[in-house]
């Protein structure tokens, strides 16, 4: 059962067919008024995406600080072992188990997705690499750290475009295919994977992770980010 907050934050998007445009306000009054969510299976990567995201930024935040000997790569450690368990064992599982097959089966999207899937398992081989060489000894190692670095700027080089086109190509066109019950049947197998894996908290629990991993590097207060 899920907490308050995680019901909060599933009403806050609502896909709109076709288009993919979020609209927040109504949706996130009418979770309140009838204690319903509106949220499917599409919302839900899409937010994960977002948790993918904050990791790519602790990655770039790792090779501007690399050449300095007081850098921590556990915090790189530790971003990719996220990667490993979250993004590739779960979201990317969905992906492979109900999304990909789905579109094929319907010849819709197939050069697309056969682009994803390749990626897929480019991206687990990367995060192989960096867990492998994210250890101080690395540092002291220029073969290994050119190697530590060139997998970190080729996941995220990656992983930006890919999720880009998830989310503005192939979730929308997923949606369409799907009847409502279909669609909602799909966000509740989600969700029950979601608390199967990673307890009460789910992906709330592991933004907590996130959030952690930024602070370590300095790069959790938005406010840093503004330009003067």
């Amino acid at each position: 059962m899920e907490n308050s907050f995680s019901k909060e934050r599933r009403g806050l998007l609502f896909m709109g067919g076709a288009t993919g445009l979020a609209v927040l306000l109504p949706n996130a009054i009418l979770a309140k008024e009838t204690g319903k969510e509106d949220v499917g299976p599409a919302e839900d990567l899409m937010r994960e995406h977002g948790g993918l995201n904050r990791i790519l930024l602790i990655y770039e935040e790792g090779l501007r600080r690399i050449e300095t000997p007081s850098v921590d790569l556990d915090v790189i450690k530790k971003s990719a072992s996220i990667i490993r368990n979250f993004i590739e064992n779960y979201h990317e599982k969905l992906e492979e188990e109900y999304i990909f097959p789905r579109m094929k089966k319907a010849g819709k999207l197939v050069d697309l997705v056969t682009v994803l899937e390749a990626q897929h398992e480019a991206g687990r081989k990367l995060t192989v690499n960096i867990e492998k060489l994210s250890v101080q000894s690395t540092l002291k190692n220029e073969s290994d750290k050119a190697k530590l670095v060139s997998s970190l700027r080729s996941f995220v080089r990656m992983y930006r475009p890919h999720e880009s086109r998830e989310d503005t190509v192939l979730f929308p066109a997923f949606h369409e295919m799907l009847s409502k019950k279909e669609y909602e049947e799909l966000g509740e197998k989600f969700e029950d994977r979601e608390h199967k894996l990673f307890g009460k908290e789910g992906f709330e629990g592991v933004v907590q992770q996130i959030s952690e991993l930024e602070r370590a590097y300095g790069i959790y207060d938005l406010s840093k980010f503004t330009p003067p």
